[in-house]
């Protein structure tokens, strides 16, 4: 473990002129120097960094400005703040699975992994918990699927689990990640152990260290909803791309279940001008996992895109469209119109 004082700058956009390690994984020392370090969230949710007091002899292209689809959206809460704020590094190691980064900021605790530093959780502070990215969209399933167990594939820090249970106490999750040492350090760090006891309406979270694709150990009985969020290096899972893989994971659900996906943001074939879309309605196209949930679902997949300030990342639903009035009503208000914006994926040739 080290902690070190830098500064947050989410107006800044800088690709590191050194190798990462050096900054995030330095030689042990009692007084580590980081202190001309900026991070920024892109519209990847990716946490870039430079210092910027180094002279380099590698330079760097300009960000793209439009977000793959395979990289991991932003996660705007971390971004939303207005000027630079000091953060510490709490931890950074490396596991089989990936380089963990812990960073603490006076209004969050976010956690980023693997060599692109994507932020995969956020834990807000004092009285504010929603995030203002696709986390909070994930709180508005419940309300319609049947009763029953929900699990989340791609557990990360918790975020998804944390609001979940903070807004319906009796659920019962389930939520995999392959990195034991990345769940070791959620409980430490991001209160994923609180989570694991039985609250006091029979709530809970229970922990597999699996890869969510794994035959063994799911409920036989089924699952009410899977919360799908899936990825690596920065790139959503190439598995979510093949229909085969949508057509196994349907059937964990119980009958009438959903799945619930972050889909990432648009992907490079939409971007080379090869793709012409009739309407804004047939955006989703831009999308390679919403193309193969469609495939593998006609008529049974509807989408939405989160707007420009959360990240712009592309959200999918399974199962029919639900009555958008009804579940409006049914979800906290600060979701109520965001549920409006669900749209179905019709058919495009």
């Amino acid at each position: 473990m080290f902690w070190s004082s830098i500064s947050l700058s989410p107006t800044s956009i800088a690709s590191p002129p050194f190798p990462l390690t050096e900054l995030f994984f330095p030689p042990l020392s009692p007084t580590p120097t980081l202190t001309a370090a900026t991070f920024k969230l892109r519209s990847s949710s990716t946490c870039r960094c430079t210092k910027t007091d180094l002279t380099s002899q590698h330079e760097e292209p300009p960000p793209n400005p439009y977000p793959k689809q395979d990289e991991k959206p932003q996660a705007a809460a971390a971004a939303a703040a207005a000027a630079e704020e000091t953060f510490q590094v709490l931890t950074a190691i490396h596991t089989q699975y990936n380089d963990i980064l812990i960073v603490d900021t006076p209004q969050s605790r976010m956690l980023l992994l693997d060599s692109t530093h994507n932020v995969h959780s956020v834990l807000q502070k004092g009285d504010e918990k929603w995030t203002g990215s696709y986390w909070d969209e994930f709180v508005s399933l419940p309300p319609i699927v049947t009763e029953g167990p929900i699990a989340i594939y791609g557990l990360g820090g918790g975020t998804a689990a944390h609001l979940m249970l903070d807004v319906w106490p009796s659920l019962q999750l389930e939520g995999w990640e392959i990195d034991e040492i990345l769940i070791d350090k959620a409980r430490e760090y991001f209160g994923l152990s609180n989570l694991e006891k039985c609250n006091d309406v029979g709530g809970q979270l229970q922990v597999h260290i699996d890869d969510a694709f794994s035959h063994e150990q799911h409920r036989p009985s089924g699952y009410a909803a899977i919360v799908i969020d899936l990825f690596s290096d920065g790139k959503v899972l190439s598995q979510l791309q093949e229909v085969e893989i949508w057509l196994e994971l349907s059937n964990r659900l119980m009958p009438g279940g959903r799945l619930m996906v972050n889909c990432g943001g648009v992907s490079e074939s939409s971007l080379d001008g090869k793709v012409q879309l009739p309407s804004i309605d047939d955006i989703w196209m831009q999308n390679s996992t919403i193309k193969a949930l469609a495939e593998a679902f006609p008529g049974q997949v509807n989408w939405k895109r989160m707007p420009e300030s959360q990240g712009q990342n592309y959200l999918a639903l399974t199962g029919p469209l639900p009555d958008l009035t009804s579940w409006s009503a049914m979800v906290p208000s600060c979701l109520s119109e965001a549920v409006k914006q669900w749209k179905p994926c019709r058919p495009f040739h």
